[in-house]
């Protein structure tokens, strides 16, 4: 008689995956490390692991509609004459104009415009719309110098000076040739279609004493009206954060790696920085202990998808979140009636692997003329708009339930961790104990 083992299911390896081993085949095949666009991938302790504690006996929570709970925001009143004054604590990040089509970034300056915030150029210099349809807009100040000149930094609101971002902390930007049309080339002085890289590091200074002086330049080229911010991708924070507040700035803008880029290596992108909740506690601390807290502005970006990710964040201590995934997102990026589409492209609606070839079918993240006609800006800007009322209704939401009547009134004491990573990251107890991981040396 012959004995057999029972059938048993194929068992594939957790190491190496499905997807681990199709790049492993590509790059044998192509000899090229992979490109795409967005942020971190990978499943990491995020704002999903923190709770809020509501109001009961101990606390008196507030009636929504009819106890107010204030959202406004100053940011940049440490030196600047005309600190930014926002209705919402939620802006939109820096995504330039070359990454973004023209419409795709007018809607985004008609939707900040709308919702009482404010919007971000990017990389690459200040497009016309932008401007004319952004009452409060940020100008980043990069590397690349593309399209930087004086009387664009005298016509913004604020100034971004950005060291580094989450996606790619210590990494250039990038844009492929096919989306460098006639009027990218013109604006950033670069050869029509052909592949772009920007300088990892600023030209002109390689530490905290020289960007104190950039940062006087800046303030004397606008006369001290303008907000300096400081913008850093999640490495380091502690340690950025408190060189930037050394070396002058107004704001600190702290990137965790779920935040996005239009187009780096994916290596980069799954294996340099830390998570976004993992940034905000250090980031606080150093202003803590420079006493200036609450002076200088911290504003986080990196992951944030809704109300109760900007009440978690604003309760560990930060003044503002910025976005720029999601608002893609709200003006309908990778919508899934595009899906043949994507499909044609090699990829799926809500993947977000094609923002770097120029070939996007919602006309976003491309500069292809007819593609681009599929973006209404009027529309887009009506969308973000109902998106951003939405989040910023939902944060209200929780600040009532916890007895809070301003979403700055939220403390890491209303929150507890579902899990251990979570509650050591942002240093709150673990749901159901009074253990803080990695307090009192335990």
């Amino acid at each position: 008689m012959t004995y057999r083992n029972p059938p048993t299911t194929p068992r594939k390896s957790a190491t190496f995956d499905d997807y681990t081993l199709s790049e492993i085949r590509r790059a044998a095949a192509t000899g090229i490390y992979d490109i795409r666009g967005a942020g971190a991938k990978r499943k990491l302790p995020h704002f999903d692991d923190l709770l809020f504690l509501g109001a009961s006996i101990s606390r008196y929570p507030l009636e929504g509609y009819r106890e107010r709970c204030d959202t406004s925001v100053v940011l940049g009143s440490r030196h600047a004459k005309k600190p930014i004054e926002l209705k919402i604590p939620i802006t939109i990040a820096g995504m330039s104009f070359g990454s973004l089509s023209g419409p795709a970034k007018e809607a985004l300056g008609r939707g900040a415009t709308l919702s009482g915030t404010s919007t971000t150029t990017g990389d690459g210099g200040m497009t016309e719309e932008e401007r004319g349809h952004s009452k409060t807009l940020v100008y980043q100040y990069l590397p690349s110098r593309y399209g930087m000149n004086p009387r664009d930094l005298r016509r913004a609101d604020a100034i971004e000076v950005v060291v580094g971002q989450g996606a790619k902390p210590g990494g250039g930007g990038m844009l492929l040739g096919q989306k460098i049309s006639d009027r990218v080339a013109e604006m950033r002085t670069l050869p029509k279609g052909i592949d772009q890289r920007s300088a990892s590091r600023h030209p002109d200074w390689t530490g905290p004493d020289d960007l104190e002086i950039k940062i006087l330049e800046l303030r004397e080229i606008t006369d001290w009206e303008k907000p300096i911010y400081v913008k850093v991708g999640g490495a380091r924070p502690y340690y950025d954060t408190a060189l930037a507040v050394k070396a002058g700035a107004d704001v600190v803008v702290v990137d965790g790696m779920q935040g996005g880029t239009a187009a780096t290596q994916e290596v980069f992108i799954e294996n340099v920085g830390q998570p976004t909740l993992a940034c905000i506690r250090p980031a606080v601390q150093a202003l803590q202990d420079l006493g200036m807290h609450r002076k200088v502005q911290l504003i986080v970006s990196g992951g944030i998808r809704n109300g109760a990710d900007v009440a978690k964040a604003l309760a560990l201590g930060v003044d503002a979140v910025s976005i720029g995934t999601a608002a893609l997102v709200a003006l309908g990026d990778n919508d899934p009636r595009w899906e043949t589409d994507y499909n044609a492209l090699g990829t799926t609606a809500g993947a977000y692997d094609d923002w770097h070839e120029g070939k996007d079918p919602a006309g976003i993240t491309t500069q292809d003329p007819e593609l681009m006609k599929r973006v209404d800006p009027i529309a887009g800007g009506r969308r973000l708009a109902n998106y951003l009322k939405v989040m910023t209704l939902e944060a209200q939401t929780i600040a009532r339930a916890c007895g809070k009547n301003s979403l700055h009134n939220l403390e890491p004491e209303d929150l507890v961790a579902l899990s251990i990573e979570a509650a050591a990251m942002a240093g709150v107890p673990l749901a159901g104990t009074n253990w803080i991981p990695g307090k009192n040396g335990f």
